[in-house]
């Protein structure tokens, strides 16, 4: 053989080497390329599966404010009933207060011989009707002595009596 045939051979074995390493290199480039997408995939999913962790828990945070709410909603249902309660119960003392000083009054009033306790109860009578019925302000007794005193002075008067 002689030494131009060596030659090309080694020229061949060169090219192929060359060949071989520049596809070795192309496919660890690839390799490489793959492996830095896959690394970007694995960094989205991570960050994907960070956002769904945190809409979670904002999810579960409005839930338990919204369990929150009903509940103090439900509270306040129960303290206005217990408010309504108390209300009731109040109206139902100065009703009874105010009976009790319907009474005393006619008690006083029948223990007093100057009252005239006829026209006096029917006075009365009228009176606390008018006020239970129009929410008109009862007038004191000071008021009823007077008016009761006045006309008492009147029917003197007719009389020809001071």
């Amino acid at each position: 053989m002689d030494a131009m045939v060596w030659v090309w051979i080694v020229i061949g074995i060169v090219v192929v080497a060359a060949l071989v390493l520049g596809l070795m290199a192309a496919r660890k480039r690839k390799e490489e390329l793959h492996h830095r997408h896959v690394a970007e995939q694995r960094e989205q999913a991570g960050e994907m599966r960070r956002t769904a962790e945190n809409i979670e828990l904002d999810a579960r945070e409005r839930d338990a404010n919204a369990i929150k709410a009903r509940a103090d909603a439900e509270q306040a249902q129960v303290d206005a009933e217990r408010m309504r309660q108390e209300a009731e119960k109040r109206q139902n003392e100065a009703e009874s207060l105010r009976n009790e000083s319907v009474e005393r009054r006619q008690h006083a009033d029948s223990l007093d011989p100057d009252v005239d306790t006829k026209n006096r109860q029917d006075q009365a009578r009228g009176r606390d009707q008018s006020h239970v019925e129009h929410g008109v302000p009862d007038r004191g007794p000071s008021d009823r002595d007077s008016a009761g005193r006045d006309a008492e002075d009147r029917g003197r008067q007719d009389d020809g009596r001071p």
